[in-house]
């Protein structure tokens, strides 16, 4: 059985403990993608061609969380905040978004010299295997491998970039159902039972548990899950390859548990900063977790949700 991911009280209170900024890339220093055709721009000299910068930004700025879901929740976790940082920078208000052809369709054209918002999009890779050995008839052998990565495209204008007929946008209000979540994952919650009186919940194999003592339940239960839906609680079974270090691990569940308590507008993000910064300590948290943090954080969300539209990419 692979040991279970045990969330204990956080070392410190957030407050007295220095800025999260030094636990991500350095501002401007982050290196271009890859091979998939991103493009790096700057709002406020940080440079967002990847996702850290932007989970720095929701860890350190309040409030911005809550407020880009209220008015992008058609949009992904990522796309919310990121939508927020650049009207922000424009000194422009939170308020509907849309492309360029979904404007015209809505009776509203943009203002000329408006230049457009940029949104991750996923786009498909296909890419065939080093080790492919040519056939008899000279093709190469091998299967294709196929992946998705992110590409930053300059699409969306707001609606105080556009002008034409009036149009108005509900603003959303969150709401989440845990059990409908739990339901969804295929997660079982079961009584808590661990002994140890600092662990505040655990999680083994699809099974998670919060004590009754736990200070802020939803944001402990919102960690555990973030566990299994991450991976962390099968990784004892896979012997092939090496396992998350566990200091990453907890960073990257409690990185979804701030970004859904801050979505959710529950009680313990000061709390998350803090055990966020306890388990990096002078570390630096990688890109790929801050990706894995998003993801999981849309996957739970999206789980617990009422049926609605769809996340939107376009």
């Amino acid at each position: 059985m692979p040991f279970p991911q045990a969330h204990q009280s956080a070392a410190a209170n957030a407050a007295d403990l220095p800025g999260l900024g030094r636990f991500f890339h350095p501002t401007g220093s982050v290196s271009l993608p890859d091979g998939d055709g991103a493009f790096p721009f700057f709002t406020g000299g940080t440079m967002y061609d990847k996702f850290t910068p932007l989970l720095e930004q929701a860890l350190t700025e309040p409030g911005i969380v809550s407020q880009a879901f209220r008015r992008f929740h058609r949009f992904s976790v990522g796309n919310q905040i990121l939508a927020a940082v650049q009207l922000r920078q424009k000194c422009l208000p939170l308020s509907p978004i849309a492309s360029f052809s979904r404007w015209k369709a809505l009776g509203r054209s943009v203002c000329k010299g408006q230049k457009a918002l940029s949104l991750w999009m996923p786009i498909t890779v296909k890419r065939r295997g080093t080790n492919a050995v040519s056939d008899d008839s000279g093709d190469a052998g091998g299967s294709e491998e196929v992946f998705t990565r992110f590409k930053l495209a300059p699409r969306w204008f707001s609606l105080e970039q556009t002008e034409g007929e009036a149009y108005a946008e509900p603003v959303e209000s969150p709401h989440w159902d845990a059990e409908a979540a739990l339901a969804a994952l295929d997660i079982t919650q079961e009584h808590f039972d661990y002994l140890d009186g600092n662990v505040e919940g655990y999680a083994v194999q699809r099974r998670i548990a919060v004590s009754q003592l736990a200070e802020h339940p939803h944001s402990t239960r919102f960690h555990e899950m973030a566990h299994v839906v991450l991976g962390h609680t099968l990784e004892g079974d896979c012997h092939d390859a090496p396992s998350t270090p566990r200091s990453v691990r907890e960073a990257e569940a409690e990185g979804v548990a701030f970004l859904l308590c801050s979505i959710l507008e529950l009680p313990g993000r000061d709390e998350s900063r803090g055990y966020i910064q306890s388990w990096l300590k002078n570390g630096q948290l990688p890109e790929r977790s801050a990706q894995r943090i998003f993801s999981a954080s849309q996957k739970i969300l999206e789980a617990g949700r009422p049926v609605s539209q769809p996340t939107l990419t376009d």
